[in-house]
C-alpha cells in the first residue's frame, strides 16, 4: 500500500523536468558516385624509357672508359671510338656552347654534341614540362628507385620541415645563377678560347677522372646523397641539381599542365601521395610548379575518372604514350639532326688525344 502511494509522487514528480532534448541527427555524408579510371600504362611507358637511357648511358660510359685507356697506354689495348653522348655528362661546357651559338650563329667545333643534348632537353621541358628528370636523366631514375626502395623498406618516405624545405630548395637556383651569372660575362671569344685549352679539350676525360680518383670528400658527399636518397624524395634533384633547376624554369612556359576536375575528384589525396615532388596536387586544379617532372605518377595513383590529367590548352587529355612519343622523336631527331649537319663529333686530332690523356692529371681548371 506504501509502495503504490509513493509511485504517483515519483512520477508527477518526473513529469515536471523539461525534456531532455534529442541530439540532433547529422546527415550522412553523401558520397560522391564515380565511375573507376581505367588501367594506366605511364609507368610502363616511363619505366621502358628509364632503363633504355641508363642502358644507353652505361654503354657510353663503358665505351667512353675503353676509349680513354687506348690512349692512356699508348695504344696497347683496343681501340674503341669516342662516344660523343658523353658530352651529355658536361652541362656547364654545353651551356658555355649555347652562349657561343646564340651570339656567333654558329656551331662551336668543341663538344657541339652536349650543345644538341642540352637543346633537346631544353626543348622536351618546354613541350612536355621537365619530363627529361622522370624520364631520361639517369640520376633521377636511380635516385626515384632508391626512396621507392626505402618506401618498401619503412613503408613510407619522409619530408623535411617546411622552414628547412624551402630554403634548401633555392639551392639549385643559386646555383644555377652562378653558373649563368659567370658564363654570362664571357664573350664567345673567351668561350672558344677556354674549350680549345688542354683543359676544355679534354674536360669529358676529366670528368671521368673525377669518377675513377674520387677523392675522400667527393666519397663522402656521393654516399651521403646516395642514403639519403632512400628516406627522402630524390635529397639531389630537389635540392641541389642546377641542370633541374634550368629545365624546371623552362618548364614554366609548356602549355602542358596536370589539371584536376573538383567535380570528378573524390578527395582520396593518393595523387599528393605518390607526387615525387610533394606538390599539393590534391588542393590545386592546375599544377605550374616548376617541381613538376611530367613523370604522371600523380595521375597513376588517381582512381577516379578524369579527376586528374595531363594535358595540353583548352583542356585535351594528353596519353602517356603521347608523351612518350614526344620525348621519342624531340631526342631522335634533334641529335639525328646533329649527326646528319655534320656537328655531333668534337674534331680532335688523334695526336693530341695521345699527348693530353695520359697527362690528364697535369690540368687543372683554368
Amino acid at each position: 500500500m506504501f509502495l503504490r502511494m509513493l509511485i504517483p509522487a515519483f512520477v508527477t514528480r518526473d513529469s515536471r523536468r523539461p525534456a531532455r532534448p534529442e541530439p540532433p541527427v547529422r546527415p550522412r555524408p553523401v558520397k560522391k558516385l564515380t565511375e573507376r579510371a581505367a588501367p594506366e600504362h605511364s609507368q610502363t611507358w616511363r619505366l621502358a624509357f628509364q632503363i633504355g637511357f641508363l642502358l644507353l648511358n652505361l654503354w657510353i660510359g663503358a665505351r667512353f672508359y675503353f676509349f680513354v685507356r687506348y690512349y692512356e697506354t699508348g695504344g696497347q689495348t683496343v681501340f674503341v671510338p669516342r662516344p660523343p653522348g658523353v658530352e651529355g655528362w658536361l652541362p656547364i661546357a654545353a651551356l658555355m656552347n649555347l652562349k657561343f651559338a646564340v651570339e656567333t650563329w654558329t656551331i662551336p667545333p668543341v663538344h657541339a654534341a652536349g650543345l644538341f643534348l642540352l637543346v633537346a632537353f631544353l626543348t622536351m621541358s618546354l613541350v612536355m614540362r621537365k619530363s627529361f628528370c622522370s624520364w631520361l636523366c639517369p640520376i633521377g631514375t636511380i635516385s626515384e628507385w632508391l626512396w621507392q626502395g626505402g618506401e618498401a623498406m619503412f613503408g613510407r618516405t619522409f619530408a623535411l620541415p617546411r622552414w628547412l624545405d624551402v630554403p634548401l630548395r633555392s639551392l639549385k637556383y643559386v646555383l644555377l645563377g652562378l653558373f649563368v651569372y659567370a658564363i654570362g660575362k664571357m664573350s664567345a671569344e673567351a668561350i672558344q678560347a677556354f674549350l680549345t685549352t688542354p683543359y676544355g679539350l679534354i674536360a669529358d676525360v676529366k670528368m671521368l677522372d673525377f669518377f675513377r680518383k674520387m677523392g675522400t670528400t667527393s666519397a663522402v658527399v656521393v654516399g651521403v646523397l646516395l642514403l639519403l636518397s632512400v628516406p627522402l624524395r630524390n635529397p639531389w634533384c630537389r635540392y641541389l641539381c642546377p641542370y633541374g633547376a634550368m629545365v624546371g624554369l623552362v618548364a614554366l612556359f609548356s602549355p602542358t599542365r596536370i589539371r584536376r576536375s573538383p567535380d570528378a575528384c573524390i578527395d582520396c589525396a593518393k595523387c599528393a601521395k605518390a607526387c615525387p615532388s610533394l606538390l599539393p596536387v590534391d588542393r590545386l586544379v592546375t599544377v605550374k610548379s616548376a617541381e613538376c617532372t611530367a613523370c604522371l605518377l600523380c595521375v597513376a595513383a588517381c582512381p577516379a575518372k578524369g579527376a586528374l590529367q595531363f594535358t595540353a590548352p583548352r583542356r585535351r587529355p594528353v596519353p602517356a604514350w603521347a608523351l612518350a612519343a614526344a620525348v621519342f622523336v624531340i631526342f631522335v631527331g634533334i641529335v639525328g639532326a646533329a649527326r646528319f649537319a655534320g656537328h655531333w663529333h668534337t674534331p680532335v686530332p688523334e695526336r693530341l688525344y695521345f699527348d693530353l690523356i695520359p697527362r690528364a692529371h697535369e690540368f687543372g681548371h683554368p
